[in-house]
């Protein structure tokens, strides 16, 4: 394993009065501590060094495994960190509730709603509550909504009503008419609803939403399991490359960088190892700030393309790593606006406001009760406060830390508000949602 510096790019910021050239030795310094195989704030080295950490095959888990393969678990005195590759979102979900003391998982890459999904206990076997931290944002954007061949003549984009049409005259044909996201109530669930929604398709009545795991939507659209599904990549680039199908839109077209996954602990590993749990997040936020680098996005697509992450062809990964889309329907935009943040833009900080966004969103589906006191359900389980400590030991440049846990009011591609300080105006906005 090799032991980096931090990327040119960020390192004026990154390690205030650091030069340019400084190695890595620079940077224990500049934390201002260390030990055998790494430096951590304060000369505290961590309770264990132990983590087991899951991940789905999919880009945005890219900080962990560059985290892993160039020895940063390591360098923060986590020298027995796993990384390990689960089949879907529902296994995650059950290997968090297992814990690695059973044989499952301490936390790891995740969609952001499921923390908050298994605390609640909303997503778990017998609604059995299973506490959950956020600490970090591993990302903003970079999902894409896909379409298959069939609707080619459409050119689908954000305008859903075309599809709306075609849907309708599928069905009347004695067809059914699918689409596919990767867990109920995550991420991806909630951008093909908005999506959908917004052009008038209920997405509980006129169309039948589907469970897919990540690695499995291009192989079901080849069969003519589902008709439009929502992944993050290189699904959907591989989608376009087999001539199966076309990108419709990536979801930062919806709300420009959007929050997406997390990087996310069991709430008992935390607290009985709050050292370890900081040095796995300044861990990942250095992955973060390596990932974002431009210099190291084609490297960052070989790690990735690896069969041990996502194992898949180079070809599939690169294009849309470096900012190229070609969207499969005569659409191609270079360094698109839209593609994925690491760490650029705040991508890492997990804003409390737009975890309140899910939880509202979620209401909407009738994952959640609108009951649900959103405010203290995240509170309890977004941890900014340790994003900053760890952020703060980095050596993250104060005015590159956010001073509010709310990013503000949002604004969506058809015109829609969301207002932190009064989501139930968002809410009460929608005209297609499952609550009344």
């Amino acid at each position: 394993m090799t032991v980096f510096d931090v990327p040119a790019l960020n390192r004026r910021r990154f390690l205030a009065g650091t030069a340019a050239s400084a190695g890595t030795a620079a940077l224990f310094s500049a934390i201002g501590a260390s030990f055998p195989g790494g430096a951590f704030a304060q000369g505290a080295g961590p309770e264990t060094t132990k983590a087991v950490l899951g991940f789905i095959a999919l880009t945005d888990a890219a900080p962990l495994f560059v985290a892993k393969e160039k020895g940063l678990f390591d360098k923060y005195g986590m020298t027995d960190v796993e990384v390990t590759k689960q089949s879907s979102w529902g296994t995650t979900r059950d290997n968090i509730v297992l814990g690695s003391a059973g044989s499952g998982i301490d936390g790891g890459h995740i969609l952001t709603p499921m923390p908050y999904l298994i605390s609640s206990g909303a997503m778990t076997q017998n609604n059995q509550p299973t506490p959950m931290y956020i600490l970090a944002r591993l990302n903003l954007g970079g999902q894409c909504i896909s379409v298959g061949s069939e609707y080619a003549d459409l050119k689908l984009s954000l305008d859903t009503a075309p599809f709306k049409t075609a849907l309708a005259a599928k069905k009347a044909s004695g067809k059914e008419v699918k689409a596919a996201m990767t867990f109920p109530g995550g991420t991806h669930d909630l951008w093909i609803r908005y999506w959908l929604a917004a052009g008038g398709i209920h997405p509980n009545q006129d169309i039948s939403t589907i469970v897919v795991p990540p690695a499995q939507m291009v192989a079901n659209m080849k069969v003519g399991t589902m008709d439009c599904f929502c992944v993050c990549e290189p699904w959907n680039e591989q989608l376009k490359n087999q001539e199966i199908g076309y990108t419709a839109i990536t979801t930062s077209e919806l709300w420009m960088n959007h929050p997406e996954k997390a990087f996310a602990l069991r709430a008992d590993y935390v607290d009985a190892n709050p050292r370890a749990a900081k040095a796995l997040l300044m861990a990942v936020q250095e992955a973060q700030m390596w990932c974002e680098d431009t210099a190291n996005k084609e490297e960052m697509a070989e790690i990735c393309a690896k069969r041990q992450w996502i194992n898949a062809p180079f070809k599939d990964v690169v294009d849309r790593m470096k900012g190229r889309f070609d969207y499969g329907n005569g659409k191609v935009v270079e360094n698109s606006p839209f593609q994925m943040r690491y760490w650029a833009d705040n991508a890492s900080y997990p804003y409390k406001s737009h975890d309140l966004w899910f939880l509202t969103e979620d209401q909407r589906w009738g994952y959640l009760p609108m009951d649900l006191d959103r405010t203290a359900l995240v509170d309890k389980v977004n941890r900014e406060d340790l994003w900053r400590e760890a952020a703060k030991d980095l050596g993250v440049a104060a005015a590159d830390i956010p001073a509010s846990t709310s990013r503000g009011i949002e604004t969506f591609f058809d015109g829609k508000t969301f207002d932190p300080a009064n989501p139930d105006a968002y809410l009460e906005s929608q005209s297609i949602k499952t609550v009344s």
